[in-house]
């Protein structure tokens, strides 16, 4: 049975709770076919001494999305995600508003997935690119 795009956000949301997610006030905000989208809030509890965005916490909300993205798209409550690689470019800085982390998958295989994810600002530039492998487990 497929799911809505609204069932499938508010189970993202149940999956926040009491998490890294949660703490970092991650929120799922989009799913198409291929896409997950979720945002962040970007301030003092994320920022670096300097006052500006982590890099650590846009890793951790890549890595949140683009897990997200492979345990829903493949549809089986009987398995795990864990991210097994990840690598991240920092370009742009940003004190303050939301970041939007864009994941796109680029290889849905049954055991490993790779994800794209574009993190940008509310202008739709450029904060950080990441790609993402992820490694489905049998539960």
């Amino acid at each position: 049975m497929k799911l809505s795009k609204d069932e499938i956000l508010a189970s993202c949301a149940q999956m926040c709770k009491n998490t890294l997610m949660e703490t970092l006030n991650i929120e799922f905000v989009d799913v198409t076919q291929d896409t997950v989208t979720a945002r962040m809030p970007v301030n003092s509890r994320v920022h670096q001494p300097d006052g500006v965005l982590h890099g650590g916490a846009s890793v951790a909300l890549a890595e949140s999305v683009g897990s997200a993205g492979a345990y829903i798209f493949l549809q089986d409550k009987n398995v795990s995600i864990r991210g097994i690689e990840i690598s991240a470019n920092h370009v742009k800085s940003i004190r303050d508003g939301f970041v939007y982390a864009h994941a796109t998958i680029l290889h849905k295989g049954r055991t490993t997935q790779l994800w794209q994810i574009r993190i940008e600002n509310q202008d739709k530039e450029l904060i950080s690119l990441v790609k993402l492998t992820t490694l489905t487990l049998v539960k």
